[in-house]
């Protein structure tokens, strides 16, 4: 049994293999709002690296890892203060749902019925579970025996106009060879929606290095889909080949981001979401971001469909994030593994579709490393 010691309003839980102390769970109060308390969370393996995540809507808030010359450094954008944290100001390391990205005029059919969920997005779609979201609840948080965070929550029927009532987990591990693994699980007494992700910002050169532009990425994708000025896809899925959107190898983010194509026009820079080669629900490698500079690479894995590349184009200086900084357009970006936007008007990509007492299980992996 791995043992639980208090010192002062901190908690640590010691996670232990034999004699040996494999990690660490600490847990500290973070704030507190008539509708709950946040706790920082921070998870620690045996190598140094260091994931702090609160129960304010399963937020990753930092990310510690170290560069080719064993530098720790904090490669996740956060929020500054409490009240941007509650805002939730562009997601920065949310979990989000019960749908993510997109869904046209927030509208859509199921079994026949009609629904309407709210328009956060400018008024016009649905954007991110909506108005209230995941992202702005207090999740429960359990700490397991085997160094593992779970975060789960309960989201009622009619929450943000999705039907049914539906519990909720993510559970975090740190794992001993540096990979961050996110679970996802979802169940639901009707049919609904559900599409969970995660949206941290990353920067491998450190959240407050500047932009992300000389960063190097690789999507293990041939296709994207197509999207209208709104971000709205148009139900096309496109080849890369040929196209600013081509990182079948590895692209230096700003070598082409601000090329005339239509796609990245209508976006700003990156704001696609690519249809992933092995998108059948085996767990795959899907990205691959490298920091030249640091060494630091993150690979990504996943057994979703499809992996949205935002390059924080919206991202505008007006929020104060950690150690003061104030956040820059392309200061981050992020690598949402998802079902596609607005699938469920599209039959014929995958669908994010849950059918009462049937189980979302996904899960997803940021493994780090340095060259």
């Amino acid at each position: 049994m791995a043992p639980i010691v208090s010192h002062g309003s901190c908690y640590y839980k010691l996670i232990e293999k034999g004699s040996l102390v494999m990690a660490v769970i600490t847990a500290k109060p973070l704030f507190q709002k008539p509708e709950g308390t946040a706790t920082l969370y921070t998870l620690q393996n045996t190598n140094g690296i260091r994931v702090s995540i609160t129960n304010y809507g399963a937020t990753i808030l930092s990310i510690w890892v170290p560069d080719r010359n064993g530098k720790l450094a904090d490669v996740v954008l956060g929020h500054g203060s409490t009240e941007m944290l509650c805002q939730q100001c562009y997601y920065l390391g949310a979990t989000v749902g019960r749908c993510c990205n997109r869904i046209s005029k927030g509208q859509f059919t199921l079994n026949g019925r009609d629904y309407q969920l709210a328009c956060n997005d400018h008024g016009k779609n649905h954007l991110h579970g909506g108005v209230g979201g995941f992202a702005r609840r207090f999740w429960q948080a359990q700490t397991l025996e085997n160094g593992s965070l779970r975060m789960s929550l309960h989201s009622p029927d009619g929450e943000d106009g999705y039907p049914g009532n539906l519990e909720v987990s993510v559970v975090f591990t740190l794992t001993e060879n540096d990979q961050l693994q996110l679970h996802y699980q979802a169940q639901g007494d009707a049919d609904t929606l559900c599409s969970l992700t995660n949206h941290t910002y990353f920067n491998l050169a450190g959240h407050d290095a500047g932009d992300i532009l000389k960063h190097k990425l690789k999507l293990y994708a041939d296709r994207f889909t197509e999207t209208n000025a709104e971000s709205i896809p148009t139900g096309r899925e496109l080849p890369v080949a040929g196209t600013s959107m081509d990182f079948t190898d590895f692209h230096a983010i700003g070598e082409r981001i601000h090329a005339a194509d239509q796609p990245l026009k209508f976006g700003n820079g990156y704001d696609h979401n690519w249809v992933l080669r092995d998108g059948d629900g085996q767990l795959a490698l899907c990205a691959e971001l490298y920091e030249p500079e640091s060494g630091r690479l993150l690979q990504v894995s996943t057994d979703l469909p499809g992996i949205q590349f935002y390059s924080g184009n919206f991202i505008d200086g007006s929020a104060c994030g950690k150690g003061g900084v104030y956040y820059q357009p392309r200061s981050g970006l992020a690598l949402e593994t998802q079902y596609a936007p607005d699938a469920v008007n599209h039959p014929q990509w995958p669908s994010p579709i849950l059918r009462a007492g049937e189980q979302f299980d996904k899960t997803t992996i940021f493994a780090f490393s340095v060259r």
